[in-house]
């Protein structure tokens, strides 16, 4: 009711807008996914079904806020980047963050029977937050250091659970085996035990998942592959030079 005694109810938000000319990342993370991933049967070391999965629901929230630029995930998360002059919900903080969560969620539920054949047994959730970077090479440095997470990461889970499955180690016995290990120890025991070349394996698992937007006209067979029309997953390093050459995204 418009004006009334109890409209002084308001002063009680508080103002939670971005700083302004900053980039703003929203990144979800899946909230109690190990045990989502064991009830649901996730392929070790990774599960590509869940990973697209991700992809297809990260398009969506793309779909939604033309105001992203950028996004990038790897294992249960993504990160979104808006433009840093977007004014999308006058740069509420609290307003992104739930945007972004619930439609990431919402079209990771709805596209769920798409890539997995048994049905949910309980509903997943992300939780969000929202960081500021005021310069672009911060925001460079964020991401780079997402995808150097992804590769350390799959790297030892790639070792570990060939230790497990291939191996016949118990959890306990692999988890003993690469304590103090480095980078070279895991590729080492990959290759020298299993014959396995960690280089080989998918740019997917390694790189993670960068989402562009990609204006230009492509005829059908081009656009195989893409998650729509205008939005481009790519599996490519996001630390080098290269990739931002290309693209020029954040110029």
């Amino acid at each position: 009711m418009a004006n009334s005694k109890f409209e002084y109810v308001r002063n009680f938000e508080t103002d939670d807008r971005c700083l302004p000319n900053t980039w703003i990342v929203v990144r979800v993370d899946g909230r109690g996914f190990h045990k989502f991933s064991e009830k649901h049967e996730f392929a070790k070391p990774n599960d590509k079904r869940s990973l697209d999965l991700m992809g297809k629901a990260a398009g969506r929230v793309m779909t939604e806020f033309k105001e992203i630029c950028l996004a990038y995930g790897q294992s249960d998360e993504f990160s979104f980047v808006f433009k840093r002059d977007m004014d999308l919900h006058k740069r509420r903080a609290s307003k992104l963050m739930t945007s972004v969560a619930s439609i990431f969620t919402s079209a990771f539920v709805f596209h769920w029977p798409q890539f997995f054949d048994i049905p949910l047994k309980y509903p997943p959730s992300f939780d969000g937050r929202v960081v500021l970077y005021p310069s672009t090479q911060n925001l460079r440095d964020y991401l780079s250091w997402r995808q150097a997470d992804c590769h350390i990461n799959n790297l030892y889970n790639t070792a570990f659970w060939t230790l497990v499955l291939k191996g016949n180690l118990t959890n306990a016995e692999a988890e003993k085996r690469l304590c103090g290990t480095f980078a070279n120890d895991k590729n080492e025991i990959l290759f020298s035990e299993f014959g396995i070349n960690y280089n080989n394996e998918p740019q997917l698992f390694r790189k993670g998942t960068v989402l562009v937007r990609d204006k230009k006209k492509k005829s059908e067979e081009e656009l195989e592959g893409r998650l729509t029309k205008d939005i481009l997953a790519l599996n490519e390093d996001i630390i080098g030079d290269a990739f931002w050459n290309n693209h020029k995204i954040l110029d």
